[in-house]
């Protein structure tokens, strides 16, 4: 490992944390669960059971600035003007931080800030005639652009609410392989958006990268990406600080995580499943076994595991109920503690 280990981590050793979203409606009963359970990392949490303006897309979609959206029956399109439905995604986002002021209070350490990535975001928003904005690159621009200035502002907002908070951004970019390999879908379903060339890829997300950083707060940016064959190649070459992933979608990724954690790079794992109803909660060795073994695999020093390697579920809990939700959470804290005490 290349220095890695010697760097100032964004979270501490044997920290577990969330992916972003949590059953529910009210923002104080989800920041205190999260605040209770997962301390040493906590995250500010996304409730999309309060309509469209709460979950991923709508969320990012509020973050943009000076670019409005709107719901359609087809899903969100950039339209010239605000209207209702982008009112409601703020009022969320603002109603979220006004909340957080209270369960935040006296919070020093890393806080964790989950954002829809711009490639995503274009592979989901439409233009104002239907088309993918992914199809036009000067859209795709714009959205980056918009996305970059509007999480500036939003992490500074969020900075100035929680001052002793450490800030560790995560884009959230499920979209992103499909993006590189030209599996984004048309509107219409028939045909497909031709695949975008890494280095754009990389381009930008180095740009929204160094827009979160020039925020004096934010210690790290990576990407979550929870869809199989995370381009870890290209993260590295953005220069994300971090990734997190599914830990079973790995598959042959040896060399791909060897190298993006050589060269510094530090992983959040989702090691518990959160597809196919409430995981097997019974044996956390058996949780943590895949990455404690390709761990040993890469030939790591076994005490670095527990600093390099948080955990977390494989994906958001939005889809669980409260007791499930915090079942999990507890099992990955219950997790990241083994990755500390026995490695190997």
């Amino acid at each position: 490992m290349s220095g890695s280990a010697a760097a100032v981590s964004p979270w501490p050793a044997g920290a577990a944390t969330g992916v972003g979203s949590l059953p529910g409606t009210d923002p104080v009963e989800a920041q205190k669960l999260v605040f209770g359970e997962v301390a040493d990392f906590p995250f500010l949490p996304e409730l999309p059971a309060r309509g469209p303006g709460a979950a991923m897309i709508g969320r990012g979609a509020a973050i943009l600035l000076d670019l409005p959206v709107d719901l359609q029956p087809a899903g969100w399109r950039l339209v010239p003007r605000p209207g209702l439905d982008l009112r409601r995604a703020r009022d969320f986002l603002v109603h979220d931080l006004d909340a957080l002021v209270e369960t935040g209070a006296g919070y020093e350490g890393p806080l964790k800030v989950a954002v829809t990535g711009a490639w995503t975001l274009a592979a989901q928003v439409e233009l104002p005639r239907g088309h993918k904005a992914l199809s036009d690159a000067g859209a795709t621009r714009d959205v980056g652009e918009a996305l970059a200035a509007g999480l500036a502002e939003h992490l500074a907002d969020l900075a100035r609410r929680v001052p002793g908070a450490r800030l560790v951004v995560q884009l959230d970019e499920p979209s992103l392989p499909a993006v590189l390999a030209g599996h984004v879908r048309t509107p219409s379903g028939f045909s497909v958006v031709r695949a975008v060339e890494e280095g754009l890829v990389v381009a930008r997300l180095r740009e929204i990268a160094a827009a979160a950083r020039a925020v004096p707060a934010v210690t790290a940016v990576g990407v979550h990406c929870c869809a199989a064959e995370v381009p870890l190649a290209a993260l590295r070459a953005a220069g994300m600080d971090f990734a997190g992933v599914d830990a079973a979608l790995l598959g042959n990724a040896d060399d791909a995580v060897g190298e993006f954690v050589d060269t510094g790079g530090r992983l959040i794992a989702g090691l518990v499943p959160t597809a196919g109803g409430v995981p097997n909660l019974s044996d956390v060795r058996r949780t943590v076994e895949p990455v404690r073994t390709l761990w040993n695999r890469l030939g790591f020093p076994p005490e670095q595991l527990g600093e390099v390697v948080a955990v977390s579920p494989a994906c958001g809990l939005a889809g669980f109920g409260v007791q499930d939700a915090v079942a999990i959470l507890r099992h990955c804290r219950r997790a990241a503690q083994v990755l500390v005490d026995s490695p190997r």
